[in-house]
């Protein structure tokens, strides 16, 4: 995760209480933290994700950047949104905050399927993620399995047309302007089934 500039960091907290810069995002840390707050060895870990143990290893002692299937892959493996992957773990609650992001300065993480941008990334505190996702996927058949993980998710069409499906419901055709409110730990995957990227905004909550 690259450092904030110092003027950045002011247009962030401007018109509200001032928000403490939060340091860099360690990824290496980070992944080994998920993996032991599930108390996996480094053999099980990779192995749910798909991955080299050695591959593994190297990623949380920050020897290698993963590439964007490897990213999913840990996601997967863990049970977790992509976008949880570079977020700081929660502790006790902060109040009187804001965070304002900039159009196009949200933190951007690609994968195969979908284009994320993290939004209001200074907070390290949140109770919900809010990213921005270009949905590049245009078959079912694009993703390894249904993707889930805890807490509750609100999804919003900003642009495009979307085909939402889900493990326990027949799929749902979306256009600008439909959103759906739906429990997270229920199998889900968007694609786009316009000419163009549809563009939409996630909401999860990180209970």
């Amino acid at each position: 995760m690259n450092e904030r500039g110092e003027d950045k960091l002011l247009r962030l907290a401007r018109g509200g209480a001032p928000e403490v810069a939060a340091e860099p995002l360690d990824l290496g840390l980070r992944v080994r933290g998920l993996r032991k707050a599930r108390n996996w060895t480094l053999e099980q870990a990779a192995q749910q994700a798909g991955l080299a143990r050695s591959t593994l290893s190297k990623i949380e002692n920050g020897q290698m950047s993963p590439t964007y299937d490897a990213l999913k892959k840990l996601a997967l493996g863990l049970d977790i949104p992509v976008p949880q992957l570079f977020t700081q773990p929660s502790g006790a609650q902060v109040n009187g905050r804001m965070a304002t992001t900039l159009r196009g300065e949200g933190q951007k993480v690609a994968t195969t399927t979908y284009e994320h941008e993290l939004l209001a990334q200074s907070l390290t505190q949140k109770s919900m993620l809010p990213y921005r996702a270009r949905v590049r996927a245009r078959s079912i058949d694009e993703f390894d399995g249904w993707v889930r993980h805890d807490g509750e998710e609100f999804l919003y069409v900003l642009t495009g047309v979307i085909r939402l499906y889900t493990e326990f419901y027949e799929p749902a055709e979306m256009a600008r302007g439909d959103s759906a409110y739906y429990d997270a730990s229920m199998g889900h995957n968007v694609v786009s089934i316009s000419e163009e990227d549809a563009t939409i905004l996630w909401v999860t909550s990180r209970l």
